[in-house]
Formats: structure tokens, sequence, C-alpha cells
């Protein structure tokens, strides 16, 4: 056997667009693994909620250069001086930033506990008081962060919905929503469940992750509009076969724009937060991560297969389906065997076809055919 018949690897046919997966036909599953996530995250909403910063509840901080000390002591002093559930961050290498509640306090117990902290915080970096700098945002402020945060996530969903049904078609626009509103559910989970801060970082992390994922889920959408209108017209596919088909060839940039997007990401996280202290960057890049890994997956296990079962509900694609299904040829062709079909759209014009088999899709189904017929 010549290099140039042997069977390609198990890499090589996903970055040739001649792989099987049947994404459609195990649409049970994928579903079920993110029902199961999102029930999580609603769970712990429900018992835990959010922790929710300063900006979105209200409260006050301090800030000091200590570089002498780490994150637990200055919790002990903190606490020490009344305040009650601190959050202590490390800011850049250095820098240590202390917030809390204090709301729900009078006037006079707060200006006491923050005059408080100030000085333990002074006495421990070994600096003088008015070297602590404090700041406090009252509940107002941050309830209107809050409207202001939800209003532009309404406004974007809005101009998603209406752009994809401009571009492709209203049941691709439903399919593209709800796998945004699965990637925002899965994210916000996984805040709740472990207990991550929601900061304004948050927020503009998920706008960033949803713009990804509905780029990731037109670029599958391109394809399965051109294949509805190339592909589809020889009747020999059902449309949950050519879905696959879809999946199956841009199975390779889905994975190279999801490599590309989440490892620099995860190296700031990683490197910026936790080497080198820059703590500011933790809750964006937090977010980031969780939410494009969730909107990779989104686009290509519910995305499409939601689409698919959209477009099978209409009568044309209903008969169709019921056409292919019902052509001896087909009896035991499932979606995952149409997919493999991909691999003729990586043939150049003019490439000699192998001994024995046909060219076109139609050809390959009889031949398939033919062979389960003989068995």
């Amino acid at each position: 056997m010549s290099s140039s018949e042997r069977t390609p690897g198990r890499f090589a046919r996903i970055y040739r667009g001649l792989t099987t997966f049947d994404f459609v036909g195990r649409r049970r599953l994928w579903f079920s693994i993110s029902a199961v996530i999102i029930v999580l995250g609603i769970g712990s909403l429900s018992v835990r909620g959010f922790n929710l910063g300063i900006d979105f509840k209200g409260g006050s901080s301090w800030e000091v250069l200590a570089p002498h000390t780490s994150v637990s002591r200055m919790t002990q002093v903190v606490t020490g001086a009344g305040l009650k559930q601190p959050i202590v961050q490390k800011l850049g290498s250095d820098t240590y930033q202390v917030t809390a509640d204090l709301n729900s306090l009078s006037a006079n117990q707060q200006l006491k506990i923050t005059n408080d902290v100030v000085n333990v915080m002074a006495k421990l970096a070994g600096v003088s008081a008015n070297q602590v700098s404090t700041s406090s945002v009252g509940p107002t402020w941050g309830g209107q962060i809050t409207q202001r945060a939800v209003e532009a996530l309404i406004i974007f969903f809005i101009a998603v919905v209406a752009y994809i049904s401009m571009r492709f078609e209203p049941k691709m626009a439903l399919a593209a929503f709800a796998a945004m509103v699965h990637d925002l559910l899965v994210t916000v989970g996984v805040y709740s469940i472990f207990g991550f801060q929601i900061t304004p970082d948050t927020v503009i992390a998920i706008l960033t992750i949803l713009g990804y994922s509905l780029y990731d889920t037109v670029v599958v959408f391109d394809r399965v509009r051109d294949n509805t209108v190339t592909v589809l017209k020889s009747g020999d596919l059902s449309y949950a076969d050519m879905v696959n088909l879809s999946m199956n060839q841009t199975l390779a940039r889905s994975i190279n724009t999801s490599l590309v997007a989440i490892l620099p990401v995860f190296s700031v996280l990683t490197v910026g937060a936790y080497i080198l202290g820059a703590t500011t960057l933790e809750n964006y890049g937090l977010a980031l991560v969780v939410g494009l890994l969730s909107g990779a997956y989104s686009s290509i296990f519910i995305a499409s297969p939601l689409l698919s079962m959209l477009k099978e509900r209409e009568p044309r694609f209903r008969e169709l389906a019921e056409r292919v299904a019902a052509r001896a040829e087909r009896v035991t062709l499932s979606p995952a065997a149409a997919a493999a079909l991909s691999g003729e759209s990586t043939n150049r014009p003019g490439r000699a076809s192998r001994p024995g088999v046909l060219p076109g899709a139609a050809a390959t189904l009889q031949a398939r055919g033919r062979k389960q017929k003989r068995r």
C-alpha cells in the first residue's frame, strides 16, 4: 500500500473532514449532560445564591500596600477589627484589598469599624493610616449597576436573534439563542456552585463568551445552509444526516477556534492570577475559561442537534426523512454513516476515485445498500 493510500489516523481524519461522529443521533446524551449541569447550578442558586461583589450589592473596600504579609493574616486581623465575612484579595504582588458589606449597620457603627480596619491594616503593613485607601458603594448604586448589566444582556440577546433571523432563518436564530442561554446558565451555575465572586469584570466576560459562542455557531450554520442548497437536492440524505455531515466537515475548525481562544486566556489566568498574583485578572479570566468551554460545547452538541429537531418538524423535511428511510438501500444507514460522506467534500476536482467506489452521495448510498442486501 502506497503512502497516498494509507488510512489516515484519528487526528488526520478530523482535520480532513473524514470523521463519522453521530452528533444528531446522540442528542439525548448531550442534552442530558447539559441538563444535569444546569439543574445543579439552579439548585445552588436557590440555596446559596450569588457571591456578588460590592459593585452590585454595595459595601466598603480598603486597600493597602503590604509586602510582608499574606491573605490569611490580613483576613485574621480585619476580622478581629469587626468585619464579618470579609473578602481579602491580593492585587498584584504586594497590594491587598479587603471588601465587606456594612450597609446593614448604623452610620456610627460603620464609622467605628472603618477606622478600626484602617488602623489594623496600617499596623500590619507597617505604614501610616492615611496610606490605607477607603471607598464605599451604596446599595442604590449597586442596584443600578445590576440593572444595567441585565439590560445589556437583554439588548445583546435581541440583537443576536435579529441578526441570525435576517442572515439565516428564525429557526437557526432560535437554536443559537438556546445555545447562548445554555452557556449563560452553565457559567452562572458554576459561579454559584463554587462561590466565585461576580464583579463587573465577570459581566463583561460573559458578554464576551456569548459573542464567541455565537461566532462558532454561525460557522456551523453557514455550512448547514450551504449543504441545504447542495446536498439535500439529491434526496439521498435527510435533514438530520445533512446536519451530521456539516458538523463533521466543520469539526476541525471548531476545535481550532476553541483552542486558540481558550489557551491564551488560560495562560493569563494561571500565570497572571496565580503565579504573579494579579488577582484582578482572576474574575475576568475565570469567567472566560468557563464560558469558552461551555460555548465550544454548545455550538457543537446543542445548537446543531436542536436545529435538526426543529427543521425535521417541517412537512417537507419530515417527508424527505420518510422517503430516505423507506428506501431498501437505506435500511441500516445511520446518521453516523451518512456523516462519512464528508470525505467526498475533501476530494479535489479531477482526483481519481478508488477502484470500486462510485462518485457522488447517491452512488455511495447505493453501494452500501447493495452490500447490506448481500448480507
